[in-house]
């Protein structure tokens, strides 16, 4: 069986920009309907897929967090080529993580982490979420529980570099959110079981912007952009981009 695969999109509108970044395993579905939100409103907005994502799990081991961190880069630079001069950043989980890393490497207008890691202490979560999403993938391959079992545990085992990266890049990002100095809205899921919360914390108390807020959703897991509490996401990050200083309407 033939699996159609996600695309990136650009959702045009107004001069102000959001690049929207999903999680590890994920795509554009993660940030699609943020997106449509926030196009409705007048932002432009921009999702890329990391390299390997949305496609077969096999796909996604052959790349690391650093080809992941290219294509956030590219991302970026794809909005300055439209024309776009103010661009705020919102991503989720590892999104989330790169966005932070963008935040103290480029000139962003704002950043909003969604559930975003800044402890590597859920290697093991992560690796049941990938093989929860092979799973699912292969399942729609029609293959057998057996095959499917097997072909997991080939990937993981496979697949070091991949998750040594995750934690690299994890730390890495801990150890610098104190040079982001633009406004930030920390975005945390009460009921996360992915990732260790306390992150949400670290980021808040760490990142030096004079603006600064952080939310937690009482009601709402790690996807919380797809979670029962995404309307009043989307209305809240909305909001907080609306409250910043843009030169351009």
């Amino acid at each position: 069986m033939k699996i159609k695969q996600p695309q990136p999109f650009t959702f045009e509108a107004g001069n102000r920009a959001v690049l929207l970044l999903h999680g590890f395993t994920g795509h554009s579905a993660d940030v699609r309907m943020l997106g449509r939100y926030l196009q409705k409103q007048g932002y432009t907005c921009h999702a890329p897929i990391y390299s390997g994502h949305g496609q077969e799990p096999e796909e996604v081991v052959k790349y690391t967090p650093e080809d992941w961190w290219q294509d956030v880069q590219d991302a970026f630079q794809h909005l300055q080529d439209l024309g776009y001069e103010e661009i705020a950043v919102a991503g989720l989980s590892l999104g989330g993580a790169l966005g932070l890393k963008l935040a103290y490497s480029k000139p962003v207008k704002a950043m909003i982490p969604m559930c975003a890691p800044v402890f590597y202490d859920n290697e093991e979560e992560l690796k049941q979420g990938f093989r929860q999403y092979g799973k699912e993938y292969k399942q729609l391959e029609k293959k057998s529980e057996e095959t499917i079992q097997q072909e997991l545990d080939d990937i993981l085992a496979t697949s070091t570099d991949t998750f040594t990266g995750l934690g690299k890049l994890i730390k890495e990002v801990h150890d610098n959110v104190d040079m982001i100095y633009s406004p930030t809205f920390v975005v945390q899921a009460q009921k996360d079981k992915m990732i260790n919360t306390d992150s949400a914390t670290y980021i808040y108390n760490h990142v030096e912007a004079d603006h600064k807020e952080i939310k937690w959703y009482e009601d709402s897991g790690h996807i919380i952009t797809l979670d029962k509490e995404k309307e009043t996401l989307h209305e809240d990050i909305y909001q907080f981009l609306e409250s910043l200083d843009w030169s351009v309407e």
